[in-house]
């Protein structure tokens, strides 16, 4: 197969930070996804319906003129988030979940959930709401393994709250694990996952390939090659519970080549070109518009897209970097090419 059609596609999972650098990375999504939601760990953090309308105009103020890509906002869960909030984001037509960052889990996560138990109110007010919760699923104690943290957060804290509050919708971020994949399979239906292109195609060697690579660093890590294996068996075995979240994160250079180099990888400059490497390698390029295209809408009970995206197979070469403000950003796949090329198709 060297073209097929797919419906447009959604984002389920995105970073576009604020400000110059989100004036050069809205334009990347825009290019071939309809709509991303949009992870709120700014810095202060978005935590209310005020500032999530906000930076919902600031982001569309950076979308390309012609272009009809819509940002879906999310909120910060704080362990103060209280009731009226949460009753104020459902009943909000551009606010679609909130986000549980673990405090010190990721970039931007000092604010976070400092223990499960503060939440308690809150996650059950939107379970009642029926708002979805998202989840970065890592414990951040010092004494756990770095590549044994979702497997631990699984085990301490999400089996418990998907058991406790029923019928809240959870979305398991960007799993990374066999032990991840397991939970998402036996769990109920209103239990659902994204998974990102890196964790797809890469594994944790490709953190120390040729020596440390900070490109390659992300949270949750990339972890080993049988984790890799099980992604990429639930991302194409067409179960609605698994959609396209990229989590792509976009650093200054400078942050991610230093002594204590950030976390994130870019990938929106050719996100769904490498999902279909990913899916034609395991031969099921015609299983990619159910995970990319229907899953993550029926979910969020969003309709799907009448658009169509062309892939088509011409390489395409990654450069080396990009613009961002006045930095620049290293992409996923720089210097390499990607097998595929998307363009949206004209209605």
């Amino acid at each position: 197969m060297d073209t097929f059609v797919i419906s447009r596609p959604d984002d389920w999972h995105l970073h576009v930070r604020d400000g110059a650098a989100m004036q050069a990375v809205v334009p990347e999504t825009a290019r071939i996804f309809a709509r991303a939601i949009i992870m709120p760990n700014l810095n202060p953090p978005v935590t209310t319906v005020a500032e999530a309308e906000a930076y919902r105009d600031r982001i569309q103020a950076a979308i390309p003129e012609g272009s009809d890509f819509r940002p879906l906002m999310t909120l910060y869960l704080t362990d103060n988030t209280d009731e009226d909030t949460i009753k104020a984001a459902a009943e909000h037509d551009d606010i679609h979940a909130f986000k549980l960052y673990p405090a010190g889990a990721t970039t931007n996560s000092a604010s976070g959930v400092t223990d499960i138990r503060n939440v308690r109110g809150a996650l059950e007010a939107m379970a009642e709401h029926d708002i979805p919760l998202l989840v970065h699923g890592e414990v951040t104690r010092p004494e756990v393994d770095f590549f044994d943290r979702e497997k631990r957060f699984i085990d301490e804290v999400l089996m418990q709250v998907v058991e406790d509050h029923a019928p809240l919708r959870v979305v398991f971020e960007h799993i990374t694990t066999q032990e991840a994949v397991d939970f998402v399979h036996q769990a109920p239906a209103r239990v659902a996952a994204t998974i990102t292109p890196q964790h797809l195609l890469e594994n944790r060697n490709a953190l120390f390939r040729g020596g440390l690579r900070p490109h390659h660093f992300c949270l949750p890590v990339l972890k080993r090659e049988e984790d890799r294996h099980a992604l990429l068996e639930a991302a194409t075995s067409g179960s609605p519970s698994f959609f396209l979240g990229t989590d792509s994160a976009p650093h200054p250079r400078g942050a991610k080549e230093s002594a204590c180099g950030c976390a994130g990888i870019y990938s929106a400059h050719t996100a769904l070109e490498l999902y279909a490497e990913a899916f034609e390698a395991v031969g099921r390029l015609d299983r990619l518009e159910g995970f990319a295209s229907h899953f993550g809408a029926d979910f969020y009970g969003l309709p799907r897209n009448q658009g169509k995206v062309r892939l088509s197979r011409q390489p395409r070469q990654v450069p080396a970097d990009l613009p961002m403000g006045p930095d620049v950003v290293v992409p996923f796949r720089a210097g390499e090419t990607v097998a595929w090329t998307a363009e949206l198709e004209q209605a």
